[in-house]
């Protein structure tokens, strides 16, 4: 990719013209207004009257809570969307606050409405076994009764959500704000620094001393911010404990299960299967080593390109990544394809790395425009093309889920995941596909490389989480203990496949994920993801065409039912470790593949 590329900015203009326009002003305004009211009714609510009409009240209640949820949805998305590419923009950061205070009132609405639903629970079954209009409902409001199950006194919950301003996502911006500017010294002679996501992106590099440059670097970062980052992961896995043992979890993973929507024997079923597959995962980062020429790889080496000298791997300018991904889109779906095309000419991609703005990728969606964004940092490498196709995965799942009413549109992150691993599939398996025999090599090992990090990394980040909650909830915890259990869930999954005096000791660090109040073990839900999205594929290899307006029902069903529901009507078992086995032989079989191109390619 030449260097030199203007890669685009995204235009938020369609959502909010900026924070001092009158759209913004008055949907605050809205937003105010509308949390007043409701309160009002929920207050109110508490017990049924003796003559209330159950069917209005719960009408009324639905159409509240949309209206507000769309309404304060788009301006939270909207704050984190400006304050993500810019976290020194003091107005960013004010209006960020802002709407977290806005959002307040709006917090204990949805802890009053679940105590009215609560109240109202025997009408409430009644209608929705009888009433057709709110049987589509049925899933959602027994999951706001179990949720309601699991919630302190409104008085308690409300001093939780203010106080967690200046608490647990105080230290959540921290870890972003740190993150994200946090840079070294990278040439000497000029005086020229590298901030830390610039540093992690050069593990892509084909020399092997600009990587391991990087990567010291990188640790060296870290280790000169590492009190504040364990400061932080102290105060929101330490809150996070509390506020679960106040509103009745066993745990964090329980919730985060309830959360994921799915049951305790799928994520049983999952853990297993991706442990089994570890040797397999060994096998391959062993071969790579070898196809590097190397004793072990190191962490440093686990996004090295492996190239045949007449076939590298191929970079994308901006203009060709959109061509290859609108074409792979619409090989499958031609209104995915011209969905993505729009996302591209509409400028609702934020792909240029600059300082202040926070790495990786996300997509965002805003329900009263009825448009989602992505962010990535985008650097002409197949995996960058990769993670652009992934974003507009989710992109799409949204656009066939903003048709349903506010209240069936939201679906876990399980089900999230598997819209865009489906996406990245179409887009991974059609480049191996088109490429020549000298160019599958790179392409069969880039699959490897992104499955590795879904199935084994995760899988480590899983270890780790378990076992910090599990310290947290007796102490403190300093960054030498942090380190000291990162580096043991690197051991029990990389296993002997990675240098073990060149692990990565404060993943826990770099990783935003760990430090979100509101969703711990955010992790898992992309390896479900991964293997559901591969048994989708699949599938669509078996039935062609005539998939796509299933998969579309599908993703449009997702806000309505729980994971275990909607992936029976996908013909799939997921309580089961045989469903994920059997998605998992697909990254086996690639294994054999990658051996056999590494041995002819010695």
């Amino acid at each position: 990719m030449d260097g030199s590329e203007n890669l685009p900015l995204w235009d938020l203009n369609t959502v909010f013209p900026d924070f001092d326009s009158e759209k913004y002003i008055t949907a605050k305004s809205r937003a105010s207004a509308l949390s007043a009211e409701a309160l009002e009714f929920y207050q109110k609510s508490q017990k049924p009257l003796a003559s209330e009409d159950a069917a209005a009240w719960l009408k009324k209640a639905l159409a509240l809570n949309e209206e507000l949820g769309s309404l304060m949805e788009t301006l939270s998305a909207y704050t984190y969307a400006r304050f993500s590419t810019a976290t020194r923009d003091a107005q960013a950061m004010a209006e960020l606050n802002a709407v977290e205070a806005l959002m307040l009132p709006a917090k204990r609405v949805d802890v009053l409405y679940r105590n009215a639903l609560a109240a109202r629970k025997k009408a409430v079954e009644q209608l929705i076994n009888k009433d057709v209009y709110f049987k589509p409902y049925a899933f959602v409001l027994r999951e706001e009764l179990l949720f309601q199950s699991r919630q302190m006194a409104p008085e308690l919950e409300d001093l939780a959500e203010d106080l967690g301003r200046s608490g647990a996502d105080a230290w959540s911006r921290l870890q972003e704000a740190v993150s994200s500017n946090a840079s070294a010294l990278w040439d000497d002679a000029t005086g020229a620094r590298k901030t830390v996501i610039e540093l992690r992106n050069l593990a892509f590099d084909p020399d092997r001393s600009i990587r391991e440059k990087a990567y010291n670097l990188e640790l060296s970062v870290w280790k000169s911010v590492e009190l504040p980052m364990a400061a932080a992961l102290n105060g929101v896995k330490g809150t996070t404990n509390s506020l679960n043992a106040r509103r009745g979890w066993k745990d964090a993973l329980e919730k985060s299960t309830a959360q994921a929507r799915i049951s305790a024997a799928t994520l049983d079923a999952l853990i297993s299967a991706m442990e089994a597959s570890l040797p397999v995962w060994r096998d391959y980062l062993k071969t790579k080593a070898k196809a590097l020429k190397l004793k072990k790889l190191a962490f440093f080496d686990l996004f090295a390109p492996v190239e045949k000298k007449d076939s590298p791997l191929p970079t994308f300018s901006w203009d060709e990544a959109r061509s290859f991904i609108v074409d792979k889109f619409s090989s499958f779906d031609p209104d995915m394809g011209a969905y993505a095309d729009k996302a591209f000419a509409s400028r609702w991609i934020d792909a240029k790395p600059r300082e202040g703005k926070v790495g990786g990728a996300y997509c965002t969606d805003f329900p009263l425009s009825k448009e989602a964004r992505v962010l990535c940092n985008y650097d002409g490498s197949f995996s960058s093309v990769s993670t652009v196709s992934h974003e507009l995965g989710h992109a799409w799942h949204h656009e066939c889920i903003m048709d349903q009413p506010y209240g069936l549109s939201h679906y876990p992150m399980t089900l999230a995941e598997t819209a865009s691993i489906f996406a990245e599939t179409i887009v991974s398996e059609a480049a191996m596909a088109q490429a020549e025999a000298a160019a599958r090599l790179p392409l069969v090992e880039m699959h490897l490389q992104d499955g590795c990090q879904v199935i084994v990394d995760i899988l480590s980040r899983f270890y780790f989480e378990k076992e910090i909650f599990a310290q947290r909830a007796d102490k403190e915890l300093g960054p030498e203990q942090y380190c000291a259990a990162m580096l043991d869930a690197q051991e029990k999954t990389y296993g002997d496949g990675l240098d073990p005096e060149k692990r990565h000791p404060y993943m826990w660090a770099v990783k935003g994920h760990y430090y979100i109040p509101s969703l711990s073990y955010y992790n898992f839900p992309y390896a479900f993801g991964q293997l559901f999205g591969l048994g989708l594929y699949e599938r669509y290899r078996q039935e062609g065409q005539g998939f796509v307006k299933v998969y579309r029902k599908l993703l449009s069903e997702t806000g309505a039912m729980s994971s275990v529901d909607l992936t029976k009507k996908a013909g799939f078992n997921i309580e089961t470790p045989e469903f994920w086995l059997s998605s998992l032989q697909v990254f086996a079989r690639q294994t054999e593949v990658f051996k056999k191109l590494v041995g002819e390619g010695l």
